[in-house]
């Protein structure tokens, strides 16, 4: 009897353990690989350069091959944070030092919640003077305004809009599948907020001849959902700008 008993408690055991790992494997994003040469791999703290669609690939840069990371049907988490790193991530395994960006899909309403892309795996000798290029942090000397980039991807809460606040004064409206740019002369140190069933808000110090990207976004909530806002870095903020094709 005690045999019986353990046999049924391994079985259920073991199929406890495959439900869970489905679960897990399913709301991870999938990556899809197809590589023709590879190095030692890069150590994991070592940096892996990202260019963007509009960044051409370096004159002499290596071509190993291609990376698609997109979704199952299941996943959940893929913001574009998550999905770059994992497209590193794959890069180092086989000694690759920049990804660059050849197709890029955001989040739309009715297809995915991820950002789905495809990436050739590259190698250069000299990412330092890369590095330097692609830094672009170049400030505009005839500004006396800071421009300020907003958008906002499809995909969950698509409905739900709100008014973006620059202290006291709604300086635009956010709103599914969207961008705008406002040009911001109110200088200095100042609060981004939006409300609706609750308030976020971010601290942004405006600098004139300076360009700023801000990912607007909504969260589940109890009754109508909660508004998000993040500042991102130029490159980044370029990119997603750029990706959404508004009609």
């Amino acid at each position: 009897m005690m045999k019986t008993n353990n046999k049924i408690l391994t079985q259920r055991s073991l199929f406890v353990f495959f439900i869970v790992l489905l679960v897990v494997t399913s709301c991870s994003p999938k990556v899809s690989k197809s590589f023709q040469k590879s190095y030692a791999p890069l150590d994991y703290r070592e940096e892996v350069l990202v260019l963007d669609l509009y960044t051409p690939i370096p004159e002499g840069a290596d071509d190993m091959g291609k990376i698609k990371i997109g979704d199952t049907g299941f996943t959940t988490n893929c913001d574009w944070n998550t999905v770059i790193e994992m497209a590193k991530i794959e890069a180092r395994k086989v000694g690759g030092n920049v990804i660059k960006i050849t197709k890029h899909k955001p989040p739309s309403a009715g297809s995915s919640t991820c950002h789905r892309i495809t990436a050739s795996v590259l190698r250069i000798e000299n990412t330092e003077k890369l590095a330097l290029t692609l830094k672009n942090d170049d400030v505009a000397a005839d500004w006396d305004y800071a421009l300020v980039h907003f958008y906002r991807f499809g995909g969950t809460g698509a409905l739900i809009n709100y008014d973006i606040h620059l202290g006291n004064n709604v300086i635009c409206r956010s709103q599914s599948k969207w961008k705008t740019s406002v040009q911001v002369y109110n200088l200095g140190n100042n609060t981004l907020w939006a409300s609706t069933e609750s308030k976020t808000e971010i601290p942004v110090n405006f600098e004139p001849g300076r360009e700023y990207y801000v990912r607007c976004g909504i969260q589940m909530g109890v009754l109508v959902g909660r508004p998000t806002l993040q500042l991102v870095d130029k490159r980044t903020g370029s990119a997603e700008f750029n990706s959404i094709k508004t009609k």
